[in-house]
């Protein structure tokens, strides 16, 4: 495989590399030194570069979604979120769903758990089905999880690859 493919793969084994070079906001002499492909880092740098002209620019998206929240969740066999017999519904727990419909897909679940992440907001269990996202979280974490999931989905990057 030539530099320039074994570049292009490396950049895609790290998302956020991938993104930052739509976002057009990468060193591409310390990306080329942070991705593990062999040859020259100039050229390893180039083809970083090359790659991201190619890309489509980052732009947020347009989506239209509503979140609310649920208290009160408790582990059950089925609910409002379930995989693999292990669900979360509504009864004496101390859980809160967060719960966004409207234009959300795992696109857009993905963006809300990486800002959930960041802001060291831990979900117990996260999914997405039709159009409706569900994130459980604990209580405590609740009213900022709620913010930070209402931010997220509108502000998913349009479709491009990422």
């Amino acid at each position: 495989m030539s530099v320039a493919g074994e570049t292009r793969a490396a950049v895609d084994d790290h998302p956020f590399l991938r993104r930052a070079l739509r976002a057009g906001v990468v060193n591409h002499a310390a990306a080329a030194r942070f991705v593990d492909v062999a040859g020259d880092e100039d050229a390893v740098a180039a083809a970083i570069r090359r790659y991201g002209e190619e890309l489509p620019a980052f732009a947020a998206g347009d989506r239209s979604a509503h979140v609310s929240m649920q208290s009160g969740l408790g582990e059950s066999e089925d609910g409002l979120l379930a995989v693999a017999g292990t669900g979360f519904a509504p009864g004496e727990g101390d859980l809160t769903a967060l719960l966004a419909s409207g234009d959300v897909d795992s696109r857009s679940l993905a963006f809300a758990l990486e800002r959930l992440h960041a802001a060291g907001v831990d979900p117990v269990a996260a999914g997405v089905a039709g159009e409706t996202l569900a994130v459980v979280v604990t209580r405590r974490a609740a009213a900022d999880a709620l913010r930070i999931v209402e931010d997220a989905v509108v502000a998913v990057p349009r479709a491009g690859g990422d």
